[in-house]
């Protein structure tokens, strides 16, 4: 699935590999406090200009065999702000849920989720 080519192109600055990795290091090591489903590992990888964030479907509520589906993409916008995607799951696009926060903002955003928008 390429959540890039949904959005089309995204005019973003180009960024420096070195701050690109450690940008996947803050996501994967802020999922490991997230509220919901603590007990699966998702998975965290480059897609497109930002980061894909996939998990088992534990409540199986998507995939009833509880297979792995996306729950967030995390694209860098401009200088320090960040656009916050959640999937929407029945019409198999991206929302934009958040935009011109940063990823600490935007990681305290998923990770909390009391509305259940990205965990379902």
């Amino acid at each position: 699935m390429n959540a890039a080519a949904t959005l089309g192109p995204i005019d973003a600055p180009p960024r420096n590999d070195r701050v690109v990795e450690l940008d996947g290091a803050r996501i994967r090591r802020a999922i490991r406090s997230r509220r919901r489903y603590r007990y699966v590992q998702p998975r965290v990888q480059r897609e497109g200009l930002g980061w894909l964030v996939a998990s088992p479907n534990c409540s199986r509520n998507i995939d009833p065999h509880g297979g792995e589906i996306p729950v967030a993409w995390l694209v860098p916008a401009s200088q320090n702000c960040w656009l916050l995607h959640k999937r929407d799951h029945a019409q198999g696009c991206w929302v934009l849920k958040s935009a011109g926060v940063t990823l600490a903002q935007a990681l305290r955003e998923l990770c909390d989720d009391p509305q259940r928008e990205f965990w379902p």
